[in-house]
């Protein structure tokens, strides 16, 4: 990026939660609202993005009254049955295309992904032009996180397409279609943890609560 490109303003970003997946190795149900240490991942990962944007959208799937008390607007999948995390991105940019045109980008957390940098979304933003759709992927310890990312609302046509047309539901997929930057991240401080580790697992569940003590 040369230096006179102007960043995205974090005031122009919503924030998206991705929580639509099955939990298959989890036991099923909504990993989000396991309990780790006395409140749920969603209630950790909200507190960790709510300082750093002005509204949050919730992708999950079904009944969306199980999270009605966080006084989210949860939005589904627009396409596929359980398409995976594109699908939650699309569900976000949607979100933005039909109710906040205000918005220029979309910044997807994972729903068990409770440690993730408080300084996320400003570095992300800081890292790519307004004037152009790039797209910006998270990296620690030279490993790519592609569900943490910042994604330009004018892509949401185009992932639309790739993803009601039955194109790979990888997110790299897609991203490899468009300009992209990696943005860096350092291990946790507070937990010494990758600042991306999921709890993809009921053992991992106890990563966390041991992290929290």
């Amino acid at each position: 990026m040369n230096g006179v490109s102007k960043s995205v303003p974090i005031e122009n970003v919503l924030g998206c939660v991705l929580a639509g997946g099955q939990s298959r190795r989890m036991g099923g149900g909504d990993k989000s609202l396991l309990d780790v240490g006395g409140k749920t991942m969603l209630e950790m990962i909200l507190a960790r993005l709510s300082p750093q944007v002005e509204s949050i959208v919730l992708n999950a799937n079904g009944d969306p009254n199980r999270f009605g008390h966080f006084g989210l607007s949860v939005v589904p999948d627009p396409v596929g049955d359980f398409a995976g995390p594109l699908a939650g991105i699309l569900a976000g940019l949607t979100y933005v295309k039909e109710n906040r045109p205000d918005v220029s980008h979309v910044v997807s957390v994972a729903g068990d992904t409770p440690f993730f940098p408080a300084n996320l979304v400003k570095d992300l933003c800081s890292s790519v032009p307004s004037e152009k759709p790039v797209i910006a992927l998270a990296t620690s310890s030279d490993k790519l996180h592609p569900v943490f990312g910042l994604w330009p609302v004018s892509l949401c046509s185009d992932l639309h397409t790739w993803l009601s047309t039955g194109q790979s539901g990888k997110v790299l997929a897609f991203v490899d279609r468009h300009d992209s930057v990696e943005v860096s991240f350092n291990t946790d401080a507070s937990t010494g943890l990758d600042p991306f580790f999921n709890a993809n697992r009921p053992e991992d569940l106890n990563t966390v609560r041991k992290a929290l003590t």
